[in-house]
């Protein structure tokens, strides 16, 4: 059961507030200029949450500085020199328009080239990279689920990747599927690890409790560096809404 978020003031910060059914207080702050989300359990006052976040402020203030911090890419204009990332490494970009009616991507050394038909517009463009990291995430995955499968003993149903605005990744642990950011193609592979390993915990343990960090951190000792190294590459450029 989930109610309608509603907003608040604490400390002159807008905080989000949403009514779901849980046994605990969640409070959360999301790049990239530290949105702040309270998920809180249906029984809980408001007043209880503002005490909440005002115990929190100075940890909210550091966070929104490191979201200020980090750095971030331009709006993309797809055109050769550009700077795109592969697996947490950078490569320039280079397109090549010619009379061929067949688009594809191809990596070479320190270059993603991009074969488009002459003419091909920006967000054409951009799809067939998008396609091109889609199709790089997709052969990826497979290996890192049986490995999770087999160790934390659980089975997955379904796993799919699409584009997403303010998580890495989601878990629907009643269908016992989760969702991956197609935006983790471009970081270092063991932050995709950590991301998997994360959502699948969750099949076991549906909040970030005391027994899920425990369980991530059984079977992914290092997940705390991961996190930081996630956090710490650079943003994409988006138009961010929540």
């Amino acid at each position: 059961m989930s109610i309608k978020p509603r907003q608040i003031i604490v400390g002159g910060v807008a905080v989000q507030v949403f009514r779901k059914g849980i046994k605990n207080l969640h409070l959360g702050v999301y790049p990239p200029h530290g949105r702040i989300r309270v998920a809180a359990p249906l029984r809980v006052s408001d007043d209880a949450v503002r005490l909440a976040v005002i115990g929190k402020l100075g940890w909210i203030k550091r966070q929104r500085v490191r979201f200020e911090a980090q750095p971030r890419q331009s709006a993309r204009e797809m055109v050769s020199g550009e700077s795109h990332y592969f697996l947490g490494r950078r490569y320039r970009l280079r397109v090549e328009s010619g009379q061929t009616s067949a688009a594809c991507v191809a990596l070479k050394k320190s270059v993603i080239e991009l074969r488009v038909p002459a003419g091909t517009g920006v967000q054409r463009r951009e799809r067939l990279l998008n396609r091109w990291y889609r199709q790089q995430l997709k052969a990826m995955m497979p290996p890192l689920v049986e490995k999770w499968q087999a160790r934390l003993g659980v089975r997955l149903a379904d796993w799919g990747i699409k584009k997403m605005k303010t998580r890495w990744g989601t878990c629907n642990a009643e269908a016992r599927r989760i969702w991956l950011n197609l935006e983790l193609a471009k970081k270092p592979t063991q932050c995709l690890e950590y991301i998997v390993a994360h959502e699948m915990v969750h099949l076991i343990e549906r909040n970030h409790s005391d027994r899920f960090v425990g369980i991530l951190g059984k079977h992914l000792p290092q997940w705390r560096q991961h996190r930081q190294q996630l956090n710490s590459e650079p943003l994409a450029h988006a138009t961010w809404a929540y």
